[in-house]
């Protein structure tokens, strides 16, 4: 299976108070197409500022990071600006859905941005809601939903543009059990359909629904586990 994510000695230092801080000090990894691996680490592991360049969303300081091959270092902003809305699909704790507008229009949005006409993004946006069972709830506004309701529309929308990959960061932290087993069944879901599921947890009984945990602290991957393998980084 190809790599999709290769990490090389990633840093990303801040200067705090006339002082350096290493969020991340130096991240070597790889994960390849299809793979679902969980993020844990407690608060201040660097976990989510990792996710961040992950997505696209920030450059580190220092290291390479290759996507599918290419160097992103490399790109411009209006080409990390594709990748974050077509090969890339987030979500995100709190669901960040507009509060004005439906369901449907929600999980729409990226085909506005990506210039898909009305009819065809409107389609869409209904096959992906019907994917994650809310097709009935199509033109409820967000806070006509539950949490669990609210994060499923999230996904909905992470995935209409068609990504290769899909970044959750605590995608199940607002929600009750019964909610968390339905959004992890969708992963793993999206898992079995060769998806690469990158995810974001504090919670051991979430990161053990994906088929590899990668524990971080201090700004550094510890631990790497899965299929059976635990294998000690630092």
């Amino acid at each position: 299976m190809e790599n999709v994510i290769e990490l090389k000695d990633i840093k990303k230092i801040y200067h705090i108070g006339g002082e350096d801080f290493a969020a991340l000090a130096g991240i070597t990894l790889t994960i390849k197409k299809g793979e679902f691996a969980a993020l844990m680490g407690p608060s201040g592991s660097g976990k989510s500022t990792l996710m961040n360049i992950l997505g696209c969303l920030d450059r580190p300081t220092e290291g390479s990071y290759k996507l599918s091959g290419k160097e992103v270092a490399h790109l411009s902003d209006d080409e990390l600006a594709v990748t974050r809305n077509q090969r890339i699909g987030f979500v995100f704790q709190n669901f960040n859905l507009l509060s004005r507008i439906t369901a449907l229009e929600n999980v729409a949005l990226p085909l506005v941005y990506a210039g898909v006409g009305h009819k065809e993004r409107t389609q869409r946006a209904m096959k992906k809601l019907e994917a994650v069972g809310l097709a009935t709830w199509a033109h409820h506004k967000p806070n006509e939903l539950s949490g669990g309701q609210r994060q499923r529309v999230a996904i909905a929308r992470a995935l209409v543009n068609e990504p290769s990959i899909i970044m959750a960061d605590e995608p199940t932290g607002n929600l009750d059990t019964k909610s968390t087993k339905e959004i992890m069944a969708i992963f793993e879901s999206l898992h079995e359909d060769h998806k690469t599921v990158i995810l974001v947890t504090h919670e051991p009984e979430i990161a053990a629904c994906a088929s590899r945990q990668l524990l971080m602290c201090d700004g550094l991957i510890t631990r790497d586990e899965g299929k059976g393998v635990v294998m000690d980084v630092v």
